[in-house]
């Protein structure tokens, strides 16, 4: 336990911090799942967000960031041409 006045704020906004910092990782993790899972324009939109905001908030690196978001938005153009493409008839 800490003894100081200062080691105990200290304390205090450690454990708010943590809260805070755990709460994005875990917002992270579940938009980069859900935009693999389903890759969407509105999913990529909001997983860059949050990969984003992570990487701002120093929870991931920010190359793994770039690293994330290239490989979501590869995934989504990929998905795309894959489908199965409408012949129109003349």
């Amino acid at each position: 336990m800490p003894i100081t006045k200062s080691a105990k704020k200290k304390l205090r906004k450690d454990k708010k911090r943590e809260a805070e910092n755990l709460k994005l990782k875990k917002s992270f993790k579940k938009s980069v799942k859900i935009t693999r899972l389903n890759p969407s324009k509105k999913n990529l939109t909001e997983a860059s967000k949050v990969v984003d905001k992570a990487a701002k908030k120093g929870i991931i690196h920010k190359n793994k960031a770039a690293r994330i978001k290239s490989r979501l938005a590869r995934k989504k153009t990929n998905d795309k041409e894959s489908a199965p493409k409408k012949n129109k008839a003349k």
